[in-house]
């Protein structure tokens, strides 16, 4: 075939001596000049390789008579855009006969002198061997998605630093978030801490390689705040360098399983609590007749403890002997394994116990049966029928009644509250627990002694039994709680009409001795099935609506609610993130200044607590500190606080700015054996002065620690450490009991700072108690000053120091360091 006349036209490109140099007939692609009537112009030698087509039959002819009308179309848009000048390229299908392939085509416009579109440089690429690969990874991912997204069981990926990077349906469900909203979670904020720690460790060990995979029992919290247990089972996905990519977690949800050991446990412990509560003594055996358990009365009536029982041969641990004649008798649980049937005692029997003396007694013995029938053990029934029955019965009732009011205690309040549901669910019908509380109660304790304590519990008991006169039980569960359950309830109103009873006859105990008592009590109540089905829950509720109730101000009753829980749930995220604030070094320490109430210059500082994140206050103290201390995350904490501060008293020290720096100290701390090791290792590893270092402590701990606490106190003091009284006038602390004390400091709390000028009586007592304060020569500071009329006042009465806003807010230790280079 003659060349094509287009071909006349073929740019320099394609000509002279050196242009098959530049153009690769080789190259692995298929190239091509198309003119710009389509028609092809140069074909490289790929063609014949590829397609089996001599490059030379396709000059002159037209792309569409070549490839066909259909691959034509697929690739016009792309043509179309390379004639107008644009670059263009297309990746999709192409066809070669009945095969379809994938390619990747690039064209290229070319254009003439004048500018326009003369031709298109064309450059395919066969991708076909990708494209299916890529497909088949496709699948595969697809093929895995869909697994995981529709698995039963709950499926997570992780990233590694704990954050959900993939969640399925499955698990959404068993928490009960949205996907969104558990994506934007992390395993921590779900987890109960309790058990945070044991799944960290894990991770970690995952993480280094020293396991594959790791399974856990461990709980969540769903959304709603109630606990869901789960079986969990991780592994670690890593990239082709072995760095750790994700977390791959499966979920199963095992809470009803978890229900059922549950209720088992119950159900051994309420056998449990009637073996031991009965006034007969039980011994139990294995089909060989070794004892496996002895009751309390069997332990004081044979002599032997269960533990020194278990394993032995019954007869060792109950010989019996006949009261006429002195022989042996034969065991009568042997005859009754062996018969398969219950068989007594017959005539007078002595049982003789471990230490030599006889006690008459009846028995009844008979074998224990699993579910198909089969012997797996026996069991001993025996009881004195002399008179020290009476006083085993005696001893009986002592273990299970509070002694101080006679009522039942709580070793059989779950028993007793299963029941009373077991009572009202027959009945179709509520129940409710009422948890009551006395307010203030310690402060009797404290002012009267515990023997008057004793009587008002006496007598509250004693009113509350007269106004529960119907089948209600009650119970004292500790100390000055106690616990009431109502077993039928026809509404709830009923519950709050007999609270409110309860907490209008209480007012009206009177306790000889005791005239000004004037007895409250808050009560929190939670229903059933309303609030909870298990007695455990139900108490749990009662006592966290008597918290809602005392955060009110006390005295009153409230309902258990939802919304309590949520309180409960935003305490345990503070607890949960608190737990981890040291090591992200969020916890930091500002200072406020303390000045002379008369010249006005800065002579200590109060070490403050902050959390902060990004220079953003994330929870105030008023809101973590009593997590800190709930938690018992206060005492690392307030250790770190105490190390803190003595390293920056220690350093203005050796800059010559030497300023006393007061520490608050919590309860918690201050009781802990360690206290003073700690307090004098800090101040050895500082090397601060003990005089620049104030402990404050509250009212409350100096006044009920008794000889315990006067004794550290005097060995704080001994070790050169100043000690200051917080928040004075707040507790119960009289100034006369100060002397006995080696107290430096007394603040004065802001509470009677705040109303000086507005308030005569308020003025009046401030002005008294600092009066009597530095008569007993104590250093004075009042905290809470914000206006300049407070500070006139305080200083007028002979007030020390003056503390609050109106001399600095709480500060960063680099700012505080410029208040002490300023000159005053």
């Amino acid at each position: 075939m003659r060349p094509h006349k287009s071909a006349e036209v073929l740019p320099s490109l394609f000509h002279g001596p050196d242009w098959p140099a530049r153009v690769l007939h080789g190259t692995p692609a298929l190239l091509a000049y198309l003119d710009a009537e389509q028609r092809f112009c140069y074909a490289n030698e790929t063609h014949r390789s590829w397609l089996g087509i001599d490059p030379q039959w396709l000059i002159g002819r037209r792309l569409i008579d070549v490839v066909g009308r259909r691959n034509h179309q697929l690739a016009s848009a792309a043509l179309e855009r390379a004639y107008a000048g644009e670059r263009a390229s297309y990746e999709g299908e192409l066809f070669n006969g009945s095969e379809r392939r994938y390619a990747h085509g690039n064209f290229q416009p070319d254009f003439d002198a004048a500018g326009q579109v003369c031709g298109v440089f064309t450059a395919l690429i066969d991708i076909t061997e990708r494209h299916t690969l890529e497909l088949q990874l496709h699948e595969s991912e697809q093929r895995f998605f869909g697994a995981f997204q529709h698995a039963a069981i709950g499926m997570a990926l992780t990233r590694p630093d704990g954050h959900f990077l993939r969640v399925n349906a499955a698990v959404c469900q068993m928490l009960g978030y949205r996907e969104e909203d558990l994506l934007a979670l992390d395993i921590a904020a779900i987890t109960h801490p309790d058990d945070m720690a044991a799944d960290e460790e894990l991770m970690v060990q995952l993480l280094a390689g020293q396991r594959e995979s790791y399974q856990l029992e461990k709980r969540n919290f769903h959304k709603d705040g109630r606990i869901v247990h789960i079986q969990l089972s991780v592994s670690l996905v890593r990239d082709g360098q072995g760095a750790p990519l994700y977390f791959v977690s499966q979920a199963q949800n095992i809470s009803q399983r978890k229900a059922f050991e549950d209720a088992l446990h119950r159900e051994r412990e309420l056998a449990e609590v009637t073996l031991r509560s009965i006034g007969d003594a039980v011994i139990t055996t294995d089909p060989q007749l070794h004892v496996t358990s002895l009751n309390p009365i069997a332990e004081a009536m044979t002599g032997w403890t269960s533990r020194e029982a278990q394993g032995r041969l019954v007869e060792e641990i109950f010989q019996l002997f006949d009261a006429q004649h002195g022989h042996s008798i034969a065991n009568p649980l042997r005859a009754a394994i062996e018969r398969n049937a219950i068989v007594d005692l017959a005539g007078k029997t002595l049982l003789r116990h471990r230490y030599g003396f006889d006690t008459p007694v009846e028995d009844s013995s008979a074998p224990i049966h699993d579910h198909a029938g089969n012997v797996i053990g026996g069991v001993l029934v025996f009881h004195d029928v002399s008179e020290t029955r009476a006083l085993a019965l005696k001893m009986i009732h002592l273990t299970q009644h509070d002694t101080v009011t006679g009522l039942p205690n709580r070793s059989q309040l779950h028993a007793h509250i299963a029941q009373a549901l077991a009572t009202a669910n027959r009945r179709r019908q509520r129940a409710a627990l009422l948890y009551i509380d006395i307010d203030h109660f310690k402060r009797i304790n404290e002012l009267h002694g515990h023997a008057a304590g004793d009587r008002v519990l006496h007598a509250l008991a004693a009113q509350l039994r007269r106004c529960l006169p119907g089948d209600e039980l009650l119970s004292r569960y500790d100390g000055d709680e106690f616990v009431v359950v109502l077993p039928h309830l026809e509404s709830v109103s009923e519950a709050a009409s007999v609270c409110q009873t309860l907490i209008n006859q209480c007012e009206q105990v009177r306790v000889d001795g005791l005239p000004e008592l004037a007895l409250r009590i808050s009560i929190g109540i939670s229903v059933y099935p309303d609030d909870a089905a298990e007695p455990e829950d139900l108490l749990q509720h009662a006592e966290t609506a008597l918290v809602a109730v005392k955060a009110q101000g006390l005295h009153g009753h409230r309902f258990f609610t939802a919304l309590m829980n949520e309180r409960t749930q935003a305490r345990r995220r503070i607890e949960t993130a608190l737990r981890h604030a040291l090591s992200r070094h969020e916890l930091s320490l500002h200072y406020q200044p303390k000045v002379d109430a008369q010249s006005g210059n800065i002579v200590g500082a109060e070490a403050l607590l902050r959390w902060q994140v990004d220079g953003r206050e994330l929870y105030t103290p008023d809101q973590f500190i009593p997590v800190a201390e709930d938690s018992g995350l206060i005492l690392p904490i307030g250790a770190w606080v105490l190390r803190q501060a003595c390293k920056q008293a220690r350093l203005w020290q050796q800059r010559g700015q030497a300023i006393p720096v007061s520490v608050n100290v919590s309860p918690l701390q201050f009781q802990h054996a360690d206290f003073y090791n700690w307090l004098d290792e800090v101040l050895n590893e500082s090397g601060l002065d003990a005089g620049l270092l104030e402990l404050e402590l509250t009212e409350r701990m100096v006044m009920s620690g008794g000889d315990a606490t006067t004794g550290m106190l005097r060995r704080i003091k001994q070790r050169g450490v100043r000690l200051s009284l917080d928040d004075f006038g707040t507790g119960y602390c009289s100034l006369s009991y100060l002397k006995h004390f080696p107290i430096d400091a007394l603040k004065i709390d802001r509470v009677f700072v705040h109303d000086l000028t507005s308030d005569r009586d308020t003025a009046t007592i401030t002005g008294s108690i600092i009066a009597m304060a530095r008569s007993l020569n104590k250093v004075v500071v009042a905290e809470g000053v914000e206006t300049r009329e407070q500070g006139a006042f305080l200083r007028e009465a002979g007030c020390s120091q003056l503390q609050g806003f109106l001399f600095g807010a709480p500060m960063p230790a680099a700012e505080f360091q410029q208040l002490l280079i300023e000159p005053a």
